[in-house]
């Protein structure tokens, strides 16, 4: 056999490289993972809404059906989704997120050839962003951190989170992703993902948080660098990477137990614990937004309307007129 004969003996088919799960490759193209997850999901979902079975799962067939459309009825199809996506009452930031994901699989085909037309003429709905920036007072928070035990593993581990949810004002999601490598306690930093960021990146601690940390480690016992900073507790998966729905739970069972009347979630935290730190500063936005890590600084000047409550300062001056 010469040699072109055996490198032809070890390529695929001609066929199996017609029939790829283009779908998949978009997945794996995605460096993080809950990006990854947000839009499996989203596919997922626009394949079983257009097909009417929502037991499917959108296979090869399927996905290139879709991509061999022409342009008006691949449109027209994407649009009624939409249509669909409304009156079911979801979020615009979630009909966005959906939307996002089928034009990523539509420019991705296109890309490699599999693909004639695209969705630019698909728009998204208009979303306010942080509208509601109220959040609980700092004396409520104050409460809320005092009650975790610090006796046991868990109190130590809750307080932990706790702290850095206030002083840092970081998102479940950023402390959930968090491993035992990432706390630097000699620099006094800790290395998060941070929203849409493909690199971790450091942020400075409180000392507060830092000894909470050490104390969670210590009581904790030895462990590999590599696992997560902060761990399930319970018998059945004792050490664990937590859930951001576990976060959650620890927040709002907490505020519940400090008899705080409002719902309070750690994203709620987050929003007082950037409003406050617009009180301590005066409102130094640019200085509040290192702490935030907002990219748009408008957002945090919403925070701060909220905060002065500019509208109703307004509109009583406008009731004083008449």
């Amino acid at each position: 056999m010469n040699d072109s004969l055996k490198l032809a003996s070890t390529l695929p088919s001609l066929a199996s490289l017609v029939e790829r799960d283009i779908l998949q490759e978009l997945l794996a193209d995605k460096k993080s993972p809950n990006t990854r997850r947000t839009y499996a999901k989203s596919l997922r979902d626009f394949f079983q809404t257009i097909t009417g079975d929502q037991t499917r799962e959108p296979t090869i067939d399927l996905v290139q059906e879709f991509l061999s459309l022409d342009r008006f009825s691949a449109i027209s199809l994407v649009l009624k989704y939409k249509g669909m996506l409304v009156n079911k009452g979801l979020s615009p930031a979630t009909i966005n997120v959906r939307l996002c994901a089928i034009a990523s699989l539509v420019n991705y085909a296109r890309k490699i050839g599999k693909c004639d037309f695209s969705l630019e003429d698909v728009e998204g709905l208009k979303v306010q962003n942080y509208r509601d920036t109220t959040g609980i007072e700092p004396e409520s928070f104050k409460t809320m951190i005092s009650l975790p035990d610090t006796n046991t593993l868990k109190g130590k581990r809750d307080y932990a989170i706790l702290r850095l949810l206030w002083d840092n004002a970081l998102r479940r999601n950023e402390i959930r992703l968090a491993n035992v490598k990432d706390f630097d306690p000699d620099g006094g930093k800790l290395w998060i993902q941070g929203k849409g960021n493909s690199q971790k990146e450091a942020i400075d601690l409180s000392p507060q948080a830092i000894a909470a940390i050490q104390a969670w480690i210590a009581a904790r016992g030895k462990v590999n660098n590599s696992q997560p900073l902060f761990c399930t507790l319970d018998r059945a998966t004792n050490g664990h990477r937590m859930s951001g729905n576990a976060i959650y739970k620890i927040v709002r069972n907490t505020a519940a137990a400090a008899g705080i009347k409002k719902i309070v979630s750690p994203h709620r935290i987050r929003h007082s614990a950037i409003t406050a730190a617009l009180d301590a500063t005066g409102g130094d936005t640019r200085k509040v937004q290192k702490l935030s890590r907002h990219a748009d600084l408008n957002t945090l000047t919403r925070y701060d309307d909220n905060r002065l409550r500019h509208q109703k300062e307004v509109t009583t001056i406008l009731a004083d007129l008449i």
